[in-house]
C-alpha cells in the first residue's frame, strides 16, 4: 500500500501503537538469546535473535492495521484482519517449519475433552493443523491460534483458503496435497479415513493443475484482507508445495536437522487414535471438517502472531473473549511451557493465562517429551498428551507449586 493511501485515521493508529510495539520488541529482544536449542514438541526450537525479521514483523502488523481501516474493502474481511492486528505481537523465530505436528500422542486427551463436556467458548492453542481436531471436540464459539513465528500465521491462512475452495474433506485432503479432486464427492462424505489418504497416495500430481491450483489459493488469500508481501506468497507458496511433494510422507523438520524417526508423518497422524482405538482427526468425520469449515467461513479461527509469555498478545485476546461473553474452554500449549522454564518467563505466561476468562472446567492441553514416571506414556509413542486444569495450575502457581518443568509435568 502507497503511503499517500493510508488514511489520517491509520496514521493516528501507528502514533498510538508505536510505542507499545517498540516496548515489545525491546522485551522480545532480551529474551531470545536464552532459549535452549533442544526441538521435540510442536513449538519446540530455539530462539534466536532476528533483527532484521522481527523489523519486518512490525511493519507487517503496521501495515495489516491500516489495510483493515482503509474503508470499501469488504467488511468481513476488514474485520478478519483488523483483529489479526489488534490481537498480534510483532514475530518472533523458531527453527522448525511446523508443518504438521511431531506429537502421535496428540488423541490420547480427546476423552477428558469429550468427558469436560464444553460447548461454545473460547479455544486457544499453538502450532498447525493439530488444532482443527481438538476445535472439533470442543466446539468452541472463537478459536484463536497464537504463534510466535509470523510463518505460522501464513500456514494458517494457505490452511484458510484451502477451506474456502472444499466442501468436502476429499476435497480439501486433494487440494491441500495438489491431487484431483474425484468427480463426484458425494460418494466420499461418509468414507472412511483410510480410503480418504489411500486416494491421495494413489492419486496423480501434474505440474499444470499445481499451478491452477496455486492461482486459485493465492487469489482466495488475497480475498481476506491481510496485507501480505511478495515473500510472504512465496513463503505461502512454498509451504503448499511441501505438501504436494512429500504427500503423506511429510514430517516435522527442524531446520539444519533431518526429520526424526519416530516423528509421525501425516498419514500417521490422520489415521491415529485415542487409548480405546476410536480416530478423532477432525478428517475422519465429514460433520467434523463442516465444523471447522463453518468456522473458517465466518473468521472465526484467527492466527494471531504472539508469544504466550509475551507483552500484549493474550491479553489482547482474553479482552477479546471478554467482550464477546465467552470463557475458555481449551488452551493448547503443545510442550512451549518447557521453553518458557528454559528462558525464565513462565511466570509471565502465568499472569497472560490468569487475564483469560475460563471457569472450573477449562483445560490446558500439553505435550511430554522428557522421559518421566508418567502414566500417560504408552509403547510406541515419544510423546504423552495430557491435560490439566486451569485452575488448579494458577492456584497451585499461586501457592509455590510447578515452579519447575518436571514438578508441572510429573509432580501433579
Amino acid at each position: 500500500m502507497a503511503p499517500q493511501r493510508i488514511s489520517a485515521g491509520v496514521s493516528l493508529l501507528w502514533r498510538m501503537n508505536r510505542s507499545r510495539r517498540l516496548v515489545a520488541g525491546r522485551e522480545r529482544e532480551r529474551r531470545f538469546g536464552k532459549i535452549s536449542d533442544r526441538v521435540t514438541g510442536s513449538m519446540g526450537c530455539r530462539a534466536k535473535p532476528c533483527g532484521q525479521r522481527r523489523i519486518l514483523g512490525v511493519a507487517a502488523l503496521v501495515l495489516l492495521a491500516a489495510t483493515a481501516a482503509v474503508s470499501g474493502r469488504g467488511q468481513a474481511s476488514s474485520s478478519f484482519a483488523a483483529s489479526i492486528a489488534r490481537l498480534s505481537e510483532p514475530g518472533g523465530y523458531f527453527d522448525t517449519d511446523n508443518l504438521i505436528s511431531n506429537e502421535k500422542s496428540y488423541l490420547h486427551v480427546v476423552p477428558a475433552l469429550r468427558e469436560a463436556g464444553f460447548s461454545g467458548g473460547g479455544y486457544l492453542g499453538v502450532g498447525p493443523d493439530q488444532n482443527f481436531s481438538y476445535i472439533a471436540r470442543v466446539r468452541p464459539s472463537i478459536a484463536f491460534i497464537v504463534d510466535v513465528r509470523r510463518d505460522n500465521l501464513l500456514l494458517h491462512l494457505l490452511f484458510k483458503a484451502l477451506f474456502r475452495l472444499s466442501d468436502t474433506r476429499i476435497a480439501y485432503l486433494s487440494r491441500l496435497f495438489g491431487r484431483p479432486v474425484p468427480g463426484s464427492v458425494d460418494g466420499w462424505r461418509g468414507a472412511g479415513i483410510e480410503r480418504l489418504a489411500d486416494y491421495i497416495e494413489g492419486a496423480p500430481s501434474s505440474a499444470q493443475a499445481v499451478a491452477g491450483l496455486r492461482a486459485r489459493v493465492d487469489a482466495a488469500i488475497k480475498g481476506f484482507g491481510v496485507p501480505l508481501s511478495a515473500a510472504d506468497f512465496d513463503t505461502i507458496d512454498r509451504y503448499h508445495r511441501r505438501f504436494i511433494a512429500a504427500g503423506l510422507r511429510l514430517k516435522f523438520e527442524t531446520t539444519g536437522r533431518g526429520s526424526r524417526s519416530y516423528y509421525p508423518n501425516y498419514r500417521d497422524l490422520l489415521l491415529e487414535t485415542d487409548r480405546q482405538g476410536r480416530r478423532w482427526n477432525f478428517l475422519a468425520s465429514e460433520d467434523d471438517y463442516l465444523f471447522i469449515r463453518s468456522l473458517q467461513q465466518r473468521d472465526l479461527i484467527i492466527p494471531v502472531v504472539g508469544d504466550l509469555s509475551g507483552p500484549s498478545a493474550l491479553v489482547e485476546v482474553g479482552r477479546m473473549m471478554t467482550e464477546r461473553g465467552d470463557r475458555l474452554s481449551a488452551f493448547y500449549a503443545s510442550n512451549v511451557e518447557f521453553y518458557l522454564f528454559r528462558a525464565g518467563t513462565f511466570a509471565k505466561f502465568i499472569d497472560n493465562l490468569s487475564r483469560l476468562p475460563h471457569t472450573s472446567k477449562s483445560l490446558i492441553i500439553r505435550s511430554v517429551f522428557v522421559g518421566g514416571p508418567l502414566p500417560q506414556w504408552m509403547p510406541g509413542y515419544a510423546s504423552a498428551s495430557l491435560v490439566q486444569p486451569v485452575d488448579e495450575l494458577l492456584q497451585g502457581y499461586s501457592k509455590g507449586k510447578f515452579r519447575t518443568y518436571r514438578e508441572l509435568t510429573e509432580g501433579r
